[in-house]
């Protein structure tokens, strides 16, 4: 199917399925801005991630564009797809605008002394081209550092040699300990056991007190006795049953 029978049919009706074949069709020119873009940002930010907030821009280009405006989608789309990539990177990045200029320009500057001189160039020496204090350097070194994002999927070797995630590593803080766990779920066995060795009355009592929600009185309704009586056997079943789990668990 032709690319201009793709733009008639998702402009007269909308039709997804030519949108989705038109997306794959501008997918190259989302790369070729990526990369270009990338080449003047930190190395910290993927082109992959460009890649993927030009996509965006691409649907948004799409939906918007009318060609009743006079000039070619490819045209409107990479002003699109390129404002989309900048705009995510502006958002994500915390920095005033001059210390960001600071940082583009002494990486430029660091990566044109080390094309000349062939070798790693000292803080002191770009220090001296950029006409600034060393101590400057080392506070846009310090910012550049803090911006550095690490991705959590990055593999690592671990102390045995094998190879884990970072995340694997991370404390989840909301997740109950282990130990923890297994001592709750032993005692919910424990508790089980015991519950099963009641006879039916005390059953009854505590399935309908703790599993229906009913009160003293209108359990000792359900059983033909006074609410006092109730109490009185709920209380039994109780001390019964934490002897019996004082009995297991200090054997």
């Amino acid at each position: 199917m032709s690319i201009n029978i793709l733009w008639e049919k998702y402009i007269n009706f909308r039709d997804l399925e030519a949108r989705q074949k038109l997306i794959l069709h501008h997918l190259p020119l989302v790369k070729q801005l990526a990369g270009r873009v990338a080449v003047k940002l930190p190395a910290f930010i993927p082109k992959e991630d460009l890649e993927g907030y030009g996509v965006i821009g691409l649907m948004e280009a799409l939906d918007k564009y009318d060609p009743d405006m006079g000039y070619s989608f490819d045209s409107y789309a990479y002003h699109r797809i390129r404002g989309a990539m900048l705009d995510e990177v502006r958002r994500q990045n915390w920095l005033p605008r001059t210390a960001w200029q600071k940082l583009q320009l002494l990486r430029s500057t660091r990566e044109r002394l080390e094309r000349e001189k062939g070798a790693a160039v000292t803080d002191e020496l770009l220090a001296k081209e950029l006409g600034i204090p060393k101590e400057e350097v080392h506070q846009l070194v310090f910012q550049a550092n803090k911006m550095y994002l690490q991705s959590l999927d990055e593999e690592i070797y671990g102390h045995d040699g094998s190879l884990i995630s970072k995340l694997e590593l991370l404390e989840d803080t909301n997740s109950q300990d282990p130990l923890d766990y297994v001592e709750e779920k032993d005692m919910k066995r424990l508790l089980a056991e015991a519950v099963d060795k009641l006879v039916d009355r005390e059953k009854i009592i505590l399935s309908l007190y703790y599993n229906e929600g009913l009160t003293l009185k209108e359990i000792g309704q359900v059983l033909e006795v006074s609410e006092s009586r109730v109490c009185q056997l709920h209380s039994q079943v109780m001390k019964k049953l934490r002897v019996t789990l004082e009995n297991v668990i200090n054997i």
